[in-house]
């Protein structure tokens, strides 16, 4: 009891310091879906890199949140320069080349209240049963 004030102290003093989400759960063949651990929707996107000289594939990796070549040159005309594609949907040629990038998504599709009709009949109408 006491530890868990401590903590819920120290990280309204340093937010930097709370565990994030990794969202290890969400699976990478699906577009998107909601992690188990925090709650929150997450959409997976596939990135892959070319060289901007040749359009040769480059190796991506996500680096602070950003995509970049896994090498900072290109392995065929030497270039330094790149680019960035998002790919609609990974498929197994480019799988060794693009780097998965999971972001999350402010859902605005949640409704605060719930609705529920009943047909009109001549019986009288019974509570129904709620469950939590």
């Amino acid at each position: 009891m006491f530890y868990n004030e401590i903590m819920e102290f120290i990280y309204l003093l340093f937010p930097s310091l709370i565990p994030k989400c990794n969202h290890d759960k969400i699976s990478p063949n699906v577009d998107g879906g909601y992690c188990p651990d925090c709650g929150k929707y997450i959409q997976n996107e596939w990135y892959i890199t070319r060289c901007a000289c040749c359009g040769v594939k480059m190796k991506a990796m996500v680096k602070n949140g950003e995509i970049v070549p896994q090498h900072h040159y290109c392995s065929n005309c030497g270039s330094e320069e790149y680019k960035v594609d998002k790919l609609d949907q990974i498929n197994f040629i480019d799988i060794n080349f693009a780097a998965l990038l999971k972001h999350e998504v402010e859902n605005e599709f949640h409704p605060s209240t719930t609705r529920c009709w009943q047909e009109k009949t001549n019986e009288q109408p019974k509570l129904l049963v709620q469950y939590l």
